[in-house]
């Protein structure tokens, strides 16, 4: 089997890849620092996939934590880089953290690889192409300047494995540009479970269905969408799972263009915050209790995804509805509030 290094594994698009890549019988080495996940998903990856992957705690920001990690596993020949710091509001208000956490991550990660060669697949996101100027966007639609230093990090992170790409040729890489991941492993053993106050939409929309919250703040309403809130484009968590293993495919199988290539990930369509609540409330039968208030920072308008270049190359497309993905994460949510 060949074994792949993913950081940040524990987390919730991490854990997810996890038991995709178990499933199509990869061996799998997860790196975390546990700053805003737990060891919990091990547990359900295990229940899921009957395998527990092996599990190391280390600080990707650390070039000696991940020298160590690699000495110790030289048969590591793929990592999947999800280990990074990504609340968009936290960002503006601390970006030297980010700056120092998911710049830092990257260089390390590539200068081991440079040393040693192997594949690297990138966590990026859509916040890369800030406010589009025409919609859905295309990989080779304008980067712009980023709305937050979380973004930033993203663009940058990406001219950096650009640039190491061109000079070093033994490396071999795919940045996947995420939308909006939502839901949960159909199992309901593991899902979204952010420390502290989430800064996602769907686990704000569970836990005030549950209880946990009061109300749930839609931030801003005045913005140029139907309804006037935000538009984003949302899919579900275990299809992205699954992108990453068709990314890790072709580079394993040395198809991949030019060393590096960049795919937009999501459903392809977009949906504003106020539909996605109506259809969380259709689907579950629930009424949420909610309130609009100011905009938030470092937030853009409307954004979703042209991803007929990941159907082409890596023969991906979202397959799960809007409808199931709110449904998993309710039951997701419905299985912590029986655990606790």
């Amino acid at each position: 089997m060949t074994k792949v290094l993913v950081t940040g594994g524990t987390g919730y698009i991490g854990s997810h890849t996890v038991v995709e890549l178990i499933e199509s019988d990869y061996e799998v080495l997860v790196v975390d620092n546990l700053l805003n996940s737990t060891t919990d998903s091990l547990e359900g990856i295990k229940r899921i996939t009957g395998k527990e992957p092996q599990f190391i705690k280390a600080d990707c920001s650390s070039k000696a934590e991940m020298t160590k990690v690699f000495d110790a596993n030289p048969d590591i020949k793929s990592i999947i880089h999800f280990a990074a710091l990504k609340a968009v509001g936290e960002s503006v208000e601390q970006p030297l953290l980010y700056y120092k956490n998911n710049i830092l991550s990257v260089i390390n990660l590539l200068e081991i690889l440079k040393e040693r060669g192997g594949n690297f697949i990138f966590s990026s996101s859509c916040t890369v192409y800030g406010q589009p100027d025409e919609l859905p966007v295309t990989e080779t639609s304008p980067i712009k300047e980023a709305s937050s230093p979380y973004g930033n990090t993203k663009k940058i992170a990406e001219d950096i494995i650009t640039d190491t790409i061109k000079a070093n040729k033994g490396i071999n890489s795919i940045s996947l540009r995420y939308f909006n991941p939502i839901g949960a492993h159909p199992s309901a053993e593991i899902g979204e479970l952010p420390l502290g106050t989430p800064n996602n939409l769907v686990p704000l929309i569970t836990q005030t269905a549950i209880g946990l919250r009061d109300c749930l703040e839609v931030y801003g309403s005045d913005y140029n969408t139907p309804d006037g809130t935000p538009i984003r484009d949302y899919f579900h968590v275990v299809d992205l799972a699954k992108a990453h293993v068709l990314a890790l495919k072709k580079l394993i199988n040395n198809t991949n263009t030019n060393y590096y290539n960049v795919f937009n990930v999501g459903a392809g369509n977009g949906i504003t915050v106020l539909e996605v609540l109506k259809t969380f409330e259709r689907v579950t039968g629930i009424k949420l209790n909610y309130r609009i208030t100011n905009r938030r920072l470092g937030d853009i308008e409307k954004v979703w995804a042209d991803t007929s270049y990941a159907a082409k190359e890596l023969g991906w497309k979202a397959e799960t509805s809007i409808d199931e993905a709110l449904l998993s994460a309710w039951e997701w949510e419905r299985r912590l509030n029986t655990r606790n």
